[in-house]
């Protein structure tokens, strides 16, 4: 009889994949780590009592970022929704979108750094309102070319229809548009959240250390080689991610198939 070796393939690259997640909780969870001792010396809630109603200041983080990023991933989304349909049909349009990929030519902390200046002299450097700004100037450009893909002939057949029936511009942008959009809409929040969440380079720089967002706080307790405190950042940091990609698979993804 044949062996088949495929199931104990995938349960090993599965393995290999999600070992780094589970020691990473495993570790939020430990204290007293050394080697060459094989299990911690404790194992219990005590780094997340403690860090989590201390002075560090991380669930206030947490709540920052999630903030920072709803904001930047609905503003950004709706705004690349409605900016892009210009854009597309526009005549010259391969030149202006063509513009969009430029925050993405240079590096996060450069981009910062030529965006400081002109955010001191208006009052945005240091602080939250600062960084939204900052984050939506990366992610407006990556949902303007997202929604690329969605104006097309048909879509503005289905305009012209509406139009011909006698419906106004506001109907056919509730009643069509957005019923067509809206896994597109929901996919572009997800991706412009994540690019706001995980986003380091731009927040350190525009933020100045004052808005400690949650990825500014895992670098910090890396820094101080607390990898304790670190894991348990990572599971913080990890978890909306896993939220949205839940709904996306449930609800968005069920729903292109």
């Amino acid at each position: 009889m044949k062996v088949s070796w495929k199931p104990y393939i995938l349960t090993l690259i599965v393995l290999l994949i999600g070992f780094p997640f589970i020691f990473m909780v495993l570790l939020s969870f430990s204290s007293s780590w050394r080697f060459p001792d094989i299990l911690p010396g404790y194992f219990g809630l005590k780094n997340w009592v403690t860090i989590l109603g201390s002075e560090t200041g991380l669930l206030q983080s947490f709540i920052i970022s999630v903030v920072i990023s709803l904001s930047v991933g609905m503003v950004s989304t709706f705004s690349g929704f409605l900016i892009s349909r210009a854009v597309f049909y526009h005549k010259r349009r391969r030149i202006l979108t063509l513009f969009a990929y430029f925050p993405y030519v240079l590096a996060p902390v450069v981009f910062g750094a030529c965006l400081s200046f002109f955010f001191l002299k208006i009052g945005l450097f240091g602080n939250v309102t600062g960084v939204i700004v900052a984050q939506f100037l990366v992610a407006f450009p990556y949902a303007l070319i997202f929604f690329g893909s969605f104006w097309n002939k048909k879509i503005k057949s289905y305009e012209d229809l509406v139009a011909t029936l006698g419906g106004t511009p506001r109907q056919t942008f509730f009643k069509v548009l957005l019923p067509l959009a809206k896994s597109m809409l929901l996919i572009c929040f997800f991706q412009t959240f994540l690019i706001s969440w995980f986003e380091y380079g731009l927040t350190s720089i525009i933020g100045v250390g004052k808005v400690q967002t949650l990825t500014i706080k895992v670098f910090l307790f890396i820094k101080e080689a607390n990898y304790y405190y670190g894991a348990l950042s990572c599971c913080l940091l990890i978890f909306p991610p896993v939220v949205l990609l839940y709904f996306n698979k449930r609800y968005v993804f069920k729903n292109l198939v």
